[in-house]
């Protein structure tokens, strides 16, 4: 039974982008944006590589361009183009069907990676919903990357047969070292890997609910649970972020750490965000390491965390102690009237303390806390170099530190995770 026509006849950038129908016991469609990648067939050996899942699996691939793309990044569009058709006849027995659509340089405002990413998802859509599968994972992958061999098959048995689960974010890691790129790439890219993880942790150690890494190439989600979002927004870079905070809320959001992406090095002009514009930026600045928040903005964000599910209880008097308790940085933030009418908004609709709380974090969300850590530095807390933040950070979580080198640390982070 069909269950997005609606939305996507309202909704989708394209009409029906393949004519072939989609085989019924399809279960997983991989959305892969492509611009300027002339080297995407060693992705596709990656893909093809992996252990079939028993569902069926399509691969959907939209090669576009902005409208500022250069003649060269055109022309490696052509040639990516070329490898998809090759890959495709060489490789005809595939277990996976692969598509690919030439998007040229849409006259859609804003176009780029978001917009992109949503020609597929929505294209995904559209043939879970010809065959009435709502339940049907639509994975988010980048061109560059490769995966680990298990990676249907994980995505497979612990998302799409897991009734419970939405959605996920996969595993993720950046080649540290090699032959294919300067070692000053790999240097940078475990920097910015560890800052990431970092991070994550952090925003967990504050008692958020709802840390997730959030990487493009590195999610996926039920077709209902794409559908209940609003789709992939219309952002030209950080499309992952926003589309991911409309997820988690939905429930049974989680992490998939039983398999691998491997995301390029790579510098990239692109987009604004990601590994290869950080690593651009930092090889042209040539500042020699990477600055991230510093763990006293977390801790202070834990202290207005730790104990939020008490203000369920409180009067206004009760509201006013408990933000006179916060640190400066909090109040600075937060003025008392802002405090005093939101925490009484949200008591006054909600019936318990579990709703209380999960309202609140929906006001006090990834946003806000982003917006907190960019505004209390540096009025109340210095940058640190990534390692020296991390370092410090492992000392109030516990683990022994047991070597200050970025990459050292990385490993370490990647262990804690994996092992979370």
């Amino acid at each position: 039974m069909a269950f997005a026509t609606s939305w996507l006849e309202k909704r989708a950038l394209f009409p029906e982008l393949f004519s072939e129908s989609p085989e019924n016991h399809t279960g997983i469609i991989v959305v892969i944006p492509a611009f300027d990648e002339r080297g995407i067939a060693v992705l596709l050996n990656s893909l093809s590589a992996c252990k079939e899942p028993e569902c069926g699996v399509e691969i959907i691939i939209i090669v576009n361009a902005p409208k500022e793309a250069g003649a060269d990044s055109l022309r490696n569009n052509s040639i990516s183009i070329d490898s998809i058709k090759e890959w495709k006849k060489e490789h005809g027995n595939s277990f996976f069907r692969l598509y690919y659509f030439d998007a040229g340089k849409p006259s859609i405002p804003g176009w780029g990676a978001g917009l992109a990413r949503k020609t597929g998802m929505d294209e995904a859509l559209r043939r879970f919903n010809a065959i009435g599968n709502p339940d049907g994972v639509i994975v988010s992958l980048d061109a560059d990357c490769t995966v680990e061999e298990n990676y249907f098959t994980e995505i497979s048995g612990k998302l799409l047969n897991k009734k419970n689960r939405n959605a996920c974010s996969i595993r993720f890691e950046h080649p540290l070292s090699g032959n294919e790129f300067p070692e000053e790439i790999y240097r940078y890219a475990a920097m910015y890997e560890l800052h990431m993880r970092y991070f994550y942790q952090a925003v967990r150690y504050s008692g958020y609910p709802w840390s997730f890494h959030t990487i493009g190439s590195a999610i996926a989600f039920r077709a209902s649970a794409y559908l209940k979002a609003g789709g992939m927004n219309r952002k030209q870079a950080g499309e992952d972020f926003y589309f991911i905070q409309k997820l988690v809320p939905q429930g049974g959001y989680f992490e998939l750490n039983s398999t691998t992406i491997y995301p390029s090095p790579r510098t990239s002009g692109r987009v604004p965000f990601g590994t290869g514009a950080v690593i651009a930026r930092l090889i042209e600045g040539k500042t020699g390491g990477f600055l991230t928040y510093n763990p006293g903005a977390f801790r202070d964000l834990h202290l207005l965390f730790c104990c939020i599910e008490k203000l369920f209880y409180n009067d206004a008097s009760g509201i006013s102690v408990y933000y006179k308790s916060l640190p400066a940085s909090m109040n600075s933030f937060i003025s008392p009237e802002e405090w005093t009418l939101k925490i009484s908004e949200i008591r006054s609709n909600t019936s318990g303390e579990e709703s209380f709380v999960k309202r609140f974090f929906s006001w006090f969300n990834m946003f806000r806390i982003v917006k907190y850590l960019n505004q209390v530095h540096p009025a109340f807390f210095r940058k640190l170099p990534v390692q020296e933040a991390a370092c410090e950070f492992l000392s109030v979580i516990g683990p022994q530190i047991k070597s200050k080198d970025p990459f050292d640390l990385l490993l370490q982070y990647r262990l804690i995770e994996k092992n979370s």
